[in-house]
């Protein structure tokens, strides 16, 4: 303000503009508002999986070949063609993968049904012998509950109504294996349109960079920041999409030579599921240990046996894990162990299997946007190594 002799005053009215505010909050936003933002944002993202999961498999496809699409255009090749002959070779290698390992895939599905007898027999308890511990607890539980239900009293039961207690299995695995026409289907649907998307990616690279750049603001600071975050994660999830590949072929080779060693059925496949699931951390390993420990015990039927077999599978992925991998990657990924598991217990609890998959490859991507925006830069920091 001015007063009438024309000198300034202070004033203690709040600046109009955000960025002045001595709290730095943006439209004077506070910790309650941020926390139901986030909220808000959680719910969207759990809410919206169906279609925010094929943009994520688009973008890491893009990521995956945007350096050999970029390379074949220098050689003059268009970007049109670059694009569609470099998807096409990623669908001829993934079916020539699948063809190869179809009928032990088949050999697999046909052996469950008899491997799942067996282990049915082995854990069948032996009615001669003397009630184990957890018997005895089963039994105590059994009796408080009577006991419990005595001390209720009697519930009225009309005339000529007979009481049926139902007895359901603790665990139905069946209704996790549902496998019909409109699943495939709808498997291929989503396969389709992630690959449309990534090709429209690739073929719109730069474009989509600049416009990502124009909307992100008009001063030439924000400019700057977003071309240094698009880098960011341009150079972090190229470099892992490659070391992932690498050290799960590596992965699912050793597993498949060394199960075929041991004289395992269907060795390559346990290769290919060790491959696979090696690009989720720690939980990857432990399902196909259990895998094969179940698989290993109803062929060979001797703990020893079983335990080699688990054993020499638990070794590759652990060597893997500790030498070749942090090799490999060196500074590239630098977020710590506690975040790493942290995110896989989030992402897999709002997308399932897929956020176990992506979870890591969004991390990086959370952590370079944040390590370049001041005001995120402690969840950046917290993430970090």
């Amino acid at each position: 303000m001015v007063t009438a002799d024309n000198t300034p005053r202070q004033t203690d009215e709040p600046s109009a503009d955000p960025a002045a505010r001595p709290d730095g909050s943006f439209f004077g936003t506070t910790p309650a508002l941020t926390i139901l933002a986030a909220c808000a944002l959680i719910f969207l993202l759990r809410y919206m999986q169906e279609v925010l999961i094929p943009f994520v498999l688009a973008g890491l496809t893009f990521y995956a070949l945007d350096p050999m699409v970029d390379r074949l255009q220098r050689w003059r090749v268009p970007r049109a063609l670059g694009a569609a002959v470099m998807l096409l070779i990623v669908l001829a290698g993934v079916g020539g993968l699948g063809y190869s390992l179809a009928d032990d895939v088949v050999g697999v599905i046909n052996d469950l049904p008899s491997a799942a007898q067996k282990l049915r027999v082995n854990l069948r308890p032996d009615r001669d012998a003397a009630p184990s511990t957890m018997d005895k607890l089963q039994e105590a539980a059994t009796e408080l509950d009577k006991t419990a239900a005595e001390a209720a009293g009697p519930t009225d039961v009309p005339q000529g109504v007979v009481r049926v207690q139902m007895e359901e299995p603790t665990v139905k695995l069946s209704d996790y294996i549902r496998w019909g026409p409109l699943s495939i289907v709808s498997l291929l649907g989503s396969a389709v349109m992630v690959l449309f998307l990534a090709y429209f990616l690739l073929l719109t690279d730069d474009l989509f960079k600049r416009k990502l750049v124009e909307l992100a603001g008009s001063t030439l600071k924000t400019k700057k920041v977003t071309v240094e975050v698009l880098r960011d994660i341009a150079l972090q999830i190229e470099a892992f999409i490659l070391v992932q590949v690498f050290t799960s072929t590596v992965v699912g080779v050793a597993t498949w030579l060394a199960l075929w060693w041991f004289g395992l059925d269907n060795a390559p496949v346990w290769g290919l599921f060790a491959g696979l699931l090696n690009s989720v951390p720690y939980f990857g390993p432990l399902i196909v240990t259990g895998g094969l420990t179940v698989v290993a015990y109803v062929q060979f039927g001797t703990l020893e046996r079983t335990a080699a077999i688990t054993g020499i599978a638990l070794l590759i992925t652990t060597l893997e894990g500790w030498i070749l991998t942090p090799m490999l990657m060196g500074k590239v990924a630098q977020i710590n162990t506690v975040a790493i598991f942290a995110g896989l217990v989030f992402w897999s609890w709002m997308w399932g299997i897929w956020g176990l998959l992506l979870a890591v490859p969004l991390l990086m991507v959370i952590k370079s946007v944040c390590d370049r925006i001041d005001s995120l830069q402690p969840i950046g920091k917290l993430l970090g190594d």
